[in-house]
């Protein structure tokens, strides 16, 4: 049996526990290191909601009903406690024995408050303005524009990244849903999602709990909408090759890097200018890469298979991660996209000189000595 009673645990979940030595602390490297976030941000999620809900709303149990009267006093956590169990769960990918140990819980209890405090916490969030996942509007878009020319001059109009993010998600005893989250280029069951990142680093806009079977290109469609319909003039997004540059209607409004063995016409002067466009494209698109790690990184819970017969849960926990991740970046600051194109490196003209030589300072010997780069783009000059 793979759980622990209540003798082998600390007698009261309030007193003495290694959560309550942690919470004690107010250390925000501790904090971070644990939940993500530091003491103040921590502090700002409980106040804007998420205590009065903890404390107001029955947590849910089979012989309670939900409409019936909270008894917080009753519970084996307070408000902090609640939060610093879920924030505990989603960050990491330890097992419930693990959460056992840290809060004095016993195994009911802890899936009991999981189930129950996670849609209280995207309830909060969705208060939360700093956690709010919005398209960008009128002045947004130049400022984020801005940020990426000071690092690609060439790149006018490109105000963010796009790109597809795979879930793991459990082996569907039902035929029709194994088949819909079985991707065969990867050979495994995933749930899709599609993410847009803006030069902050925070999330714009968000397709997510499609099935592993669909194409990035078939979920971002409410995405192109927008491209269409709530983007000025001359803007554009910068996606892979895996995204078509769209229809006629969203025509200039992708960008992506030059295909392996794509065939470039023209002078001398206007491809080498067509190739230092697509050089400065794939560096920007990296920051789609980033994006997706720095989300799966901070929230291990992304990376343990996801229950595949409970669609609402799946999708709620998503959504939770990633408003999260907006509110970490913005508040904490730990993210790589913010740290590259908020000029965190570029104080002063030494910085700036170094940053823009960079690329050649790391990578001269090994362009010397690419052997496979000449097959990947073909010049013609006129």
């Amino acid at each position: 049996r793979l759980y622990l009673c209540r003798p082998q645990l600390l007698p009261n979940p309030r007193v003495n526990t290694p959560w309550q030595a942690l919470y004690e602390s107010q250390n925000d490297r501790a904090f971070i290191t644990t939940m993500g976030f530091d003491v103040q941000t921590f502090g700002s999620i409980l106040t804007s909601g998420f205590a009065s809900q903890w404390y107001e709303v029955p947590v849910a149990h089979p012989d309670v009903s939900p409409h019936g009267n909270s008894r917080p006093n009753r519970r084996s956590l307070d408000a902090g406690g609640a939060l610093g169990l879920l924030l505990h769960y989603l960050n990491s990918t330890m097992h419930e024995i693990s959460l056992q140990q840290i809060f004095a819980l016993i195994p009911a209890t802890v899936s009991r408050y999981i189930t129950s405090g996670l849609p209280m916490l995207l309830h909060t969030l969705r208060s939360m303005s700093d956690a709010t996942i919005q398209w960008p509007r009128g002045p947004d878009f130049e400022r984020c524009s801005a940020l990426v020319v000071a690092c690609h001059p060439r790149l006018q109009g490109a105000f963010g990244s796009i790109d597809g993010l795979k879930l793991p998600v459990q082996t569907s005893d039902d035929i029709d849903i194994e088949n819909a989250t079985y991707n065969g280029w990867l050979s495994e069951h995933f749930v899709s999602s599609v993410l847009a990142f803006s030069a902050e680093g925070v999330v714009i806009a968000a397709r997510t709990n499609a099935p592993g079977s669909w194409h990035d290109s078939r979920l971002a469609s409410p995405i192109y909408t927008r491209l269409r319909l709530n983007m000025p003039p001359h803007y554009y997004i910068v996606a892979d090759t895996a995204f078509p540059c769209g229809t006629n209607a969203i025509g200039g409004r992708i960008h992506a890097p030059l295909k392996h063995g794509e065939v470039l016409c023209g002078s001398a002067a206007e491809i080498e200018e067509r190739m230092a466009f697509n050089r400065e494209l794939l560096s920007y698109r990296q920051t789609a890469e980033w994006g997706m790690w720095g989300i799966q990184g901070a929230f291990g819970r992304l990376r343990v298979p996801l229950d595949v017969n409970n669609q609402e849960a799946r999708s709620n926990l998503i959504e939770v991660c990633l408003r999260l991740h907006n509110l970490r970046a913005i508040r904490v600051g730990i993210n790589q996209i913010r740290t590259v194109y908020m000029k965190h490196w570029q104080a002063n003209e030494d910085d700036i000189e170094v940053w823009r030589d960079f690329e050649n300072m790391l990578f001269s010997e090994q362009r010397k000595k690419d052997r496979v780069s000449r097959f990947h783009v073909t010049l013609e000059f006129q």
